[in-house]
């Protein structure tokens, strides 16, 4: 559909596809290496995001950030972080239906370009919508599940984790087990 990632990263800014195209600053495509393993993928940008145009920034991607750092993992080098839907929903609100829909197309390509082994879902939303929608974050975080032959995992949503500390060392080992499973793929 899309001839480069380039192209389809304009044709993202452009969008006009759905209502939150109404009340954004900034489409939020997503960052890292395109040549990533592992894709992070979040429900949808926050304040900070939608300012700056680029995803996990405010103290939830600092969180992130360190917490890669941890397990030896570069936000630049090693992995692409990005968002069910590119724009942000008012007052941070779940990402609704038709929103999400209108996004998808996007996040596929995305996926189809990068072509990582491992997507890790960040929160329930995500989690819900590309995993199963019966997913509980609670019970469910860290478990690696086979989807179309794609390796996905679904773990705590750093904004959640800094709601909830006591989260922290269950998202902690997700990410230990995580990088234990990158370092057991076949390199190619």
């Amino acid at each position: 559909m899309y001839e480069s990632f380039q192209a389809l990263q304009s044709a993202a800014l452009a969008c006009q596809g759905c209502k939150l195209c109404q009340t954004r600053h900034s489409v939020v495509f997503g960052a890292g290496s395109q040549h990533a393993k592992i894709m992070f993928i979040g429900e949808g940008p926050g304040e900070n995001e939608d300012l700056q145009g680029e995803p996990f920034v405010g103290r939830a991607g600092q969180l992130l950030d360190k917490i890669l750092t941890h397990v030896g993992l570069s936000r630049q080098n090693d992995v692409y972080i990005t968002n069910m839907v590119k724009c942000r929903p008012p007052k941070n609100r779940d990402p609704e239906r038709d929103e999400v829909e209108a996004c998808m197309p996007y996040l596929r390509a995305q996926i189809e370009f990068i072509r990582p082994k491992i997507i890790v879902c960040l929160g329930r939303v995500a989690a819900c919508a590309l995993i199963d929608p019966n997913f509980k974050v609670t019970r469910q975080h860290g478990e690696f599940f086979d989807k179309d032959g794609l390796m996905m995992m679904g773990t705590f949503h750093p904004a959640a984790l800094l709601r909830n500390p006591v989260n922290k060392p269950g998202a902690l080992d997700d990410f230990i087990n995580l990088r234990a499973r990158l370092d057991s793929l076949q390199p190619f």
